[in-house]
């Protein structure tokens, strides 16, 4: 389904409640198979989060996981560790182009026993669950933070636990962080120590209690990217969010300061306000946020700013080859894009093509990233509802505080 979203004008103030985290769900939603002592609340509604729900749940040989890729990686770490259980985890067309060797090979040194079906290093792989005993591993330090996380989740279940070895230099630091202070949080020992994390086996029930999901700051950031590109004084009060969030994309709070915007919290509201004009260029580096790259681009293009984003690696192998994505659908709507394996360089633009098509690439956020550019410019967005995949009111949303969507 095509959308096509006129050029809009958004309410001076207005408020949105947005869903759980699904990075937070979908590891609480791990911790809750393994520890079933731990009720959750403000779970992500998102299709991520409902797919490994289901996973979770299902009895069934074969589990098909579409096109999360968080859950691909949690799972294949889940079903690794269930003795007497043969699970092949199998996903969309994309899916099976996402490699999992890196994974797959850390878990094999654990004691795993998982093979190939169709490509080596590729989905779908067939995982016989056992008992792990090795403790050692290591894994390069510049991998996708999910990797890392689909391991630590299950550490307190094998008997020696886990001493993880990071090697060179570590990236997407706050999503191991968020891991392991979610591991702290139900009882869970474990060590952060220069590039090695240690988690201590647990062989004892914990302490049951609930948890709650704080909302997701990856969807928070196409409000600060709408408010960005909009009239000095207009604000959007998004929730539920914390101070002390765990998520790294909170960097959002730092780094939209730079286009003029800044935001204040009452209890879990967050208030995004444009407070004056922004900054004439911006040089970031977001290995430790690649999630939000794509809406920091929009902005800048929007605004006619200048930009050079920097530690963008892992976007390579995402839903699709997210930096591809940008430089073709900016270039569009008439921009000027140059990108390297890591790194996206736009050039400043002041004219932009109306009606232009946006293509999705199934990713989520390339829809939701260009939304904002329909308070510059009409623009239609290609299989709108791609949202559903981590932000299913999405558009419902966007309409309510002034959006006008035509579908």
């Amino acid at each position: 389904m095509h959308f096509t979203l006129q050029k809009s004008k958004i309410a001076k103030q207005s408020s949105v409640q947005i869903t759980g985290s699904k990075s937070e769900s979908n590891r609480l939603l791990l911790l809750q198979a393994l520890y079933p002592e731990f009720k959750l609340e403000n779970v992500s509604n998102s299709d991520d989060s409902n797919l490994m729900t289901d996973a979770l749940s299902s009895s069934e040989t074969v589990v098909d996981i579409h096109h999360a890729g968080t859950a691909m990686r949690f799972l294949t770490a889940y079903f690794s560790i269930q003795e007497g259980r043969e699970t092949v985890i199998t996903g969309s067309k994309r899916m099976k182009e996402r490699p999992i060797k890196i994974l797959v090979s850390a878990l094999k040194d654990l004691g795993a026993k998982i093979s190939y079906v169709e490509n080596k290093g590729f989905p779908p792989i067939k995982i016989k669950g056992k008992k792990l005993l090795n403790n050692k591993v290591s894994l390069k330090a510049n991998v996708s933070s999910q990797y890392i996380s689909a391991l630590l989740l299950i550490a307190s279940k094998l008997e020696n636990g886990i001493e993880l070895t990071l090697e060179g230099e570590i990236t997407s630091v706050p999503y191991i962080k968020m891991t392991l202070a979610l591991l702290d949080e139900i009882g869970v020992k474990s060590s952060f120590e220069g590039n090695v994390i240690t988690v201590k086996p647990n062989t004892e029930k914990l302490t049951p209690k609930t948890l709650t999901v704080e909302s997701d700051w990856s969807s928070a950031s196409y409000y600060f990217s709408i408010v960005a590109l909009s009239d000095i004084g207009t604000e959007v009060t998004i929730s539920s969010y914390k101070e002390n969030s765990l998520q790294g994309d909170s960097a959002l709070i730092e780094i939209y300061k730079n286009f003029g915007v800044f935001a204040t919290f009452n209890g879990n509201a967050l208030t995004i306000k444009k407070e004056r004009v922004g900054e004439e260029r911006l040089h970031l580096d977001l290995r430790n946020a690649p999630d939000i790259a794509q809406t920091i681009a929009v902005s800048c293009f929007a605004l006619g700013m200048p930009c050079y984003l920097t530690g963008l690696h892992t976007l390579k192998i995402k839903e699709t080859d997210r930096l591809v994505a940008l430089k073709t659908e900016i270039e569009k709507l008439g921009g000027e894009v140059r990108i390297t394996d890591e790194s996206l360089h736009l050039k400043a633009s002041k004219d932009f093509n109306s009606l232009v098509p946006i293509a999705t690439y199934n990713d989520h956020r390339m829809a939701m990233a260009f939304a904002p550019m329909a308070l510059k410019v009409p623009i239609i967005i290609e299989d709108a509802m791609v949202v559903s995949k981590s932000y299913p009111t999405f558009w419902e949303d966007l309409e309510a505080i002034g959006f006008q969507i035509t579908k």
